[in-house]
């Protein structure tokens, strides 16, 4: 089933059990596409984008959480927190801390990578092969850590 399907099928579903925080998310989602697919010449959106533009909004929740969250808005960041666990639905299977420290540890191993002023090397090879599997920033961090 297509992404627009599914959040169109979730989204009826969402109105009639009335869940604001799953309305407010699949909506965001849904609009997040409609942008994109007027931003594009081409009709269909390729699945890897779409998977990249629903991490830009779990990313921008999360921002917004830990603003919020500093700001001493418990209320606003409660909202956020029910729109990201919606909308983190919409990814594949993210992996694990270690699943992503083995995965980074074999691409330094073939890279023959050994200190931190190879991070350029390793760190586009590492964005590729574990795009949608896991977010940048722990991919960034973890990479730093090996190298150091």
């Amino acid at each position: 089933m297509a992404l627009v399907d599914k959040i169109n099928d979730d989204l009826k579903t969402a109105m009639l059990s009335k869940e604001k925080g799953a309305l407010r998310a699949i909506r965001a989602i849904k609009a997040a596409l409609l942008l994109m697919k007027t931003e594009s010449s081409d009709k269909n959106i390729a699945s890897e984008d779409e998977i990249r533009m629903i991490q830009k909004l779990v990313k921008q929740r999360k921002e917004s959480i830990e603003i919020y969250q500093k700001q001493n808005r418990d209320d606003l960041a409660k909202l956020e927190i029910e729109e990201l666990l919606v909308i983190e639905k919409y990814l594949p299977r993210q992996m694990s801390v270690e699943e992503v420290i083995a995965e980074i540890a074999s691409i330094i191993k073939e890279t023959g990578a050994t200190s931190i002023s190879d991070l350029g090397r390793v760190m586009p090879i590492a964005m590729k092969k574990l795009s949608g599997k896991s977010d940048g920033k722990t991919i960034s961090e973890i990479v730093k850590q090996l190298l150091a």
